[in-house]
């Protein structure tokens, strides 16, 4: 598994933009922008309750493993 930390920038009506954490302002930060993948995410979510998860300027993880 591979986990990637993001940053949500933007939300307009039911999709979510972020991009990956690139900075060194805490030790979790430094570690995240070494060790793992960087870039953007988009995704569009049409379950209100699962969308309300979501707030701009927030962190969250994204676990990335094989399926079959």
């Amino acid at each position: 598994m591979v986990r990637a930390k993001f940053r949500v920038e933007s939300i307009e009506e039911n999709v979510i933009r972020m991009g990956t954490i690139y900075d060194e302002t805490t030790e979790e930060n430094r570690r995240f922008t070494k060790a793992t993948p960087w870039g953007n995410l988009e995704m569009a979510i049409d379950n209100p309750p699962a969308l309300a998860q979501f707030e701009v300027g927030k962190y969250y993880y994204a676990d990335f493993s094989p399926t079959e």
